[in-house]
């Protein structure tokens, strides 16, 4: 399950190792073996570009403004 959630400033990436600052977006994303699951698996945080980078997080366009959403499409 897919959960966009603010930093506190403590929140480091499970992917590159950086700690996401205040008050930054970033995905919690429960998963198996990489793959994305409903419930159970290893709860992992991600920045906003290695959510880009693994395909969780993309921009759509809304309202003449480009908006970053964690929902698939």
């Amino acid at each position: 399950m897919r959960r966009g959630c603010v930093s506190l400033g403590n929140t480091i990436c499970d992917d590159c190792q950086v700690v996401i600052p205040y008050p930054e977006r970033y995905l919690a994303i429960d998963e198996v073996d990489g793959m994305e699951v409903e419930e159970g698996g290893t709860t992992r945080h991600y920045c906003i570009q290695c959510s880009l980078k693994k395909g969780y997080a993309r921009y759509k366009s809304e309202k003449g403004e480009q908006a970053l959403t964690f929902f698939p499409e």
